[in-house]
Order: C-alpha cells, then structure tokens, then sequence
C-alpha cells in the first residue's frame, strides 16, 4: 500500500514539473532569426538563404552557406527579400556629386524577375525600379562609401613584376627586369563615372656580358611616365603627361617629354576599355653625342587598351606615334603589350613585349629596340 501511494505520488510530482516547463517554455520569447539572412525564391520552388551581395539588370549575385556564391539570371527568380539596406541605382541618375545621393532609392529590397520594391523604412511609402533599368544594386554601406574623400595614398590598382637571369661560366651573364604599373581612379567602384585618374608606369631591363680578355658588354633600357586625367563626361577626359626614356641600345641617354592634351574613351565595359589620346609635347632629346641633341616641339598620337578574360587573365596594349613639327626627321614610335596570369592569390605570371623605334639614333646604332619579358607579377587592389 506504502509503495503504491508512493508511486501515485511520483507520478503527480512527474506530471506538475511536466505542466510546469511548458507554460515556462510557451511563455518563453521565441529565438530571433538570424541577422542579416537574405531570401531568394527561384521559379521552380527551390529557396536560398543566406546572403544578397550585388545585382545588375541581368543578374543577381546571392552568396549562401550551402552553395556558396551563385549568379542566377533575374528570368530564375520568382522573390527575392533582403534583411539589409540597398541602393538601387537607375539608368536615368548621373552619380557625380554626393548631392546626387538622394535621387537613388535606398532601403531593404523586394525583388521580382521584373521590378525591384526598395523600402527605406517600415513607415516610408516604397519606391520601385524595374529590372531593365537597374544599372546596380549595391549595399548601403557601399554606396556610401563611394562619395567619401579619398587620399592619395589610397585607392591604387596594378602590380609589380621582376625577372633574374644568372650564367656563371667562361661567360658571366646578368639580366634584370622590373616593372611597376600603377593607377587610380576616383571613384574606383566601376558603377560610378570616373572623375579623375593618375597612371604611374616604371618598366626596366638591364643586362651585362663579361668575360675575359673583352669588354664588357652592357644593355640598359628604363622607362618612366606619369600621367594625370580630368574627365569633362564619361567619354572625354583632359591630361597632363610627363615621360622619361633612356636607351644605350639607341645611343640615347635621356629622353625628357613634358605635355598634355585631350583623350576620348571610345569602348567601355565591364571586362575591357578602349582609349584614345591627343597630346601637344615638349621633347629634349640627349644622345651619346652631345652634337645630335634636340629640343623638339611634337605631338603623341596614342591608344590603350585593356581586356579582362575570364579566371583574372588581364591583357593590357598601347601602342603610339610622336611626330616632331620642327623636324619631320625626329619621329619616334612605340608599341608596348602584356599578359598577365593569376597562379596564387596576387601572384601569377607575365608576359610582356615592348618596342620602341627611333628614327634619327646616333650613327651605328639601330633605329629600333625590341624587349620580351617573362617574371613573376604580385597584383594589388585599392584598400578597402
């Protein structure tokens, strides 16, 4: 009796701590959801989360835990929600103040394959951009950060590339090549138009042959130039330039060439540009023979041109023409071409071919100059 009143007593007990851990647990306040977790719905059902990154009026760019980064086309989206704050750039806004600002819609998104709803606040009525004409859609923290002032020290792109040759025999050879080529943009986000742009470009090779009982036989060739852009539009830009040149192999000591003119970007795009420039020159030409110096008034006639392949293959082209207007003789002309591999995270490889023609050089010396270059690149990006 004694153990079936105990029994019934367990039981009771049992049943209350039961009764009472589910009120305690329904009135417990359910687990937020996690921050920052994006929605993207496809047509045929299958649901994303994670992420939303960027967008353009093709695309999307959704970044979740089980499939890592996607691009999806807008035709495979039924809804997309995100948790933060986006602008959403249309064609018709020209961003070149950071008054413009206000004319962008900014707020949490709800997308369709044909209209983008953009809500700035829970209270504020939403604004909506169709699909065909987002140029991006970028997060807020971003778009914001592209108005801000920049210093000098930031914002640079390019890389650095070096190459050694050493031969230790009967005959000692030594060959160095370098190159720094550098730019930046302001602003450097590609969904803004350029305001200004400074190149820097170094490039380099020597080489000295010895051995006994012979002169030694030395090759030097060093390329310097900077260059500062003032764009009026997207398409049309002003620019200082200064160049420096020096070629034993031409008899030429040291080309100085100071100027500026106008430049027009025939091809824009995302993976590739297509420039042309126009320049009036001051040119002092110093040779091995001091009687052949000059001091020219020219002109440079120029293109450059840059494709980025797919997998971060980059190749990059100028070539041009500088003909002197005081002395139709004095012309020169270049051509310079590179093509740069990614192998580890900033480090790849380069091939390169620089060509350089002069066509008054001192006597015995060859009108033109020919370099082909094989080193190791590190690519760098603008700080963030």
């Amino acid at each position: 009796m004694a153990v079936e009143q105990l029994r019934t007593r367990s039981v009771s007990f049992l049943t209350c701590c039961l009764c009472v851990s589910s009120i305690v647990y329904a009135g417990a306040p359910k687990p937020a959801p996690k921050p920052g977790t994006d929605v993207i719905l496809f047509v045929d059902g299958e649901k994303l989360i994670g992420h939303l990154e960027r967008a353009t009026a093709t695309s999307v760019v959704f970044k979740s835990d089980a499939a890592g980064e996607v691009t999806v086309d807008w035709s495979k989206i039924q809804e997309i929600h995100s948790s933060e704050k986006f602008a959403a750039i249309p064609k018709n806004v020209k961003l070149r103040r950071s008054e413009d600002q206000a004319q962008v819609p900014q707020g949490t998104i709800s997308a369709t394959a044909k209209s983008v709803e953009v809500t700035p606040t829970p209270q504020a009525a939403p604004r909506t951009v169709a699909v065909g004409d987002l140029v991006q859609l970028v997060p807020q923290p971003d778009f914001e950060k592209a108005f801000q002032h920049v210093s000098f020290t930031q914002g640079w792109s390019g890389g650095a590339t070096a190459g050694l040759s050493l031969t230790e025999a009967t005959q000692k050879d030594q060959t160095f090549t370098a190159a720094l080529n550098m730019v930046r943009a302001v602003p450097s986000e590609n969904w803004l138009d350029v305001r200004s742009r400074t190149i820097f470009d170094y490039n380099e090779a020597y080489s000295q042959l010895t051995q006994p009982a012979t002169p030694a036989v030395k090759t030097s060739l060093f390329h310097v130039d900077a260059e500062q852009d003032w764009y009026t539009s997207s398409r049309i830009f002003v620019f200082g330039q200064a160049m420096f040149d020096h070629s034993v192999s031409q008899g030429l000591d040291l080309q100085q060439t100071y100027g500026g003119g106008i430049g027009l970007v025939l091809i824009k795009t995302k993976n590739q540009e297509l420039d042309f420039k126009a320049s009036a020159d001051y040119i002092d030409q110093r040779f091995k023979t001091s009687a052949l110096n000059k001091k020219l008034v020219g002109s440079i006639f120029s293109e450059t041109y840059i494709h980025k392949f797919a997998h971060g293959i980059l190749f990059n082209e100028q070539g041009g023409i500088t003909p002197a207007w005081d002395n139709f003789n004095a012309y020169s002309a270049f051509a310079i071409a590179g093509l740069t591999f990614p192998v580890y995270h900033h480090l790849g490889v380069t091939v390169g071919a620089d060509d350089n023609f002069l066509n008054d050089p001192p006597p015995g010396f060859k009108k033109n100059s020919f370099e082909f270059t094989l080193g190791a690149t590190y690519s760098f990006h603008p700080a963030q």
